[in-house]
């Protein structure tokens, strides 16, 4: 058992610190791009951009490393009172609740408006710009969750050795 939270938790850490690199690059440059191009081609970018991450491989690393947390959650609560299982279950309710729950609460409806509209449409401008002011601050606690959720697990692993 000791074998499988330890790669769990090794999958973990990796899996979050892809998702913070993720969510960074969207916080820290593409949306700002994405925004200074005219909207009808910024909207068609980013429906473009929601289409094609649903894909295996990022599957893989956002919902894997959630069920990994899930499990990792679940087996450090029987071991609380340890510094390591207390590290992990706090990185991996960070992971769950400031990355899937996010998502899924906030920036998924909104990616989900973005797609019906039409970029070349007046209602798509309105839609793109409330889209902007709603999904990036989101997208910001994102990127401080997984990178919270990186460093708790790397904290944890170091506590282990």
């Amino acid at each position: 058992m000791e074998k499988l939270i330890l790669s769990l938790t090794y999958f973990s850490a990796l899996g979050a610190g892809l998702m913070a690199g993720l969510f960074f690059a969207f916080s820290t440059f593409v949306m700002t791009a994405l925004e200074r191009i005219p909207k009808s081609h910024g909207i068609s970018a980013m429906q473009s951009i929601n289409l094609t991450i649903l894909n295996p491989l990022f599957g893989l690393v956002f919902g894997g490393t959630a069920l990994a947390c899930i499990f990792l959650a679940i087996t450090s609560f029987f071991r609380l009172g340890t510094v390591s299982a207390n590290l992990i279950l706090a990185a991996s309710l960070l992971y769950l609740i400031g990355v899937i729950l996010i998502t899924m609460v906030f920036n998924v409806p909104l990616n989900d408006a973005l797609a019906a509209v039409d970029p070349n449409s007046a209602a798509g401008a309105d839609v793109w710009r409330t889209y902007l002011d709603r999904w990036v601050p989101w997208n910001h606690v994102r990127t401080i969750a997984s990178l919270g959720s990186l460093i708790l697990f790397i904290i944890a692993l170091r506590w282990k050795s």
